[in-house]
């Protein structure tokens, strides 16, 4: 055998897990879209009756449609802001940093364990610590899973510790700056809130591009922390678009419907993330760029 093919040998249970696990449920779950199937019985084509009630007699749907953007919308931007932040303290070198180093990033190992998410159901309950801390304070108990905002505030608060991994692409970005520039801005009289955001900033778009994309896409499908700890409560306010599936899969047994609503969640997902991408043209700078910006 050639030695050129040696390497698609290599691939070959790559390439049998892709074909098994990924790609033909993707395909299999587009078909289902259009069908009536609830495991048992043989599929039924339906057409677009799955679309059509979705978008016209679900009230569901448009109640966990708006949940799952105010979760994204509040969640991916206050996570990134505190990564970079954490990353760009622990940039500094200081005695032990990198026990800090590890010590933020357990989190993102932790973070999407179920034991974590009863944990944190624990900790925001009525007698639970959080509350017992603000009592200490002299103020009453917060009804954090029986008030819409409290609630979102809760499971947006699990995906904003779980910081880590953003934080460290952030943190070899920064690392990555070349110090040259850093004393070339001090030379010419700017103070660190300038430098930050003139030299840094700009420097570091790329990464908050790729960040941003990443978390946005986790964020829009994440399931295990808000169903553990508010299962869609209250009044179905943190009803996500996955609880929305699995509900409609797992115990209607409505896998046609809930293939359907997959493919929305695909589409929502894609216009999303080609949005950004457009947008980076705006925003993100890119080698040479990036010095242009810093030198203007």
């Amino acid at each position: 055998m050639s030695k050129k093919y040696i390497g698609l040998w290599f691939i070959i249970p790559w390439l049998i897990g892709f074909l098994m696990f990924t790609l033909y449920p993707f395909i299999s779950s587009f078909v289902l879209s259009f069908t009536e199937y609830n495991i048992i019985d043989p599929p039924a084509f339906a057409g677009f009756n799955n679309y059509i009630y979705m978008f016209t007699q679900d009230p569901d749907f448009w109640s966990s449609m708006l949940a799952t953007f105010k979760y994204v919308f509040f969640t991916v931007p206050l996570k990134l802001a505190f990564a970079l932040f954490i990353a760009f303290i622990l940039n500094f070198e200081l005695k032990g940093i990198n026990l800090y180093r590890t010590a933020y990033y357990i989190p993102s190992i932790l973070g999407g364990n179920i034991a974590i998410s009863v944990l944190w159901r624990f900790l925001f309950s009525t007698n639970g610590l959080i509350n017992q801390t603000v009592g200490v304070f002299g103020a009453e108990p917060l009804p954090w899973f029986s008030s819409a905002f409290g609630a979102m505030v809760t499971i947006s608060l699990l995906r904003i510790w779980e910081f880590g991994s953003a934080m460290l692409i952030f943190l070899a970005a920064l690392k990555e700056i070349p110090r040259d520039l850093y004393d070339a801005a001090a030379v010419d009289g700017a103070g660190k809130v300038k430098t930050f955001f003139k030299v840094t900033m700009p420097l570091l778009t790329p990464i908050i591009f790729f960040n941003l994309v990443m978390q946005m896409i986790h964020a829009f499908q994440e399931f295990n922390g808000p169903y553990m700890i508010t299962n869609g409560g209250p009044m179905k306010e943190t009803y996500l678009f996955s609880m929305l599936i699995y509900d409609n899969s797992f115990k209607y047994f409505n896998m046609g419907y809930a293939s359907a609503i997959s493919w929305v969640l695909f589409v929502i997902i894609m216009a999303f993330t080609l949005m950004v991408f457009k947008s980076s043209s705006y925003w993100v700078y890119y080698s040479d760029e990036a010095g242009e910006k810093t030198n203007g």
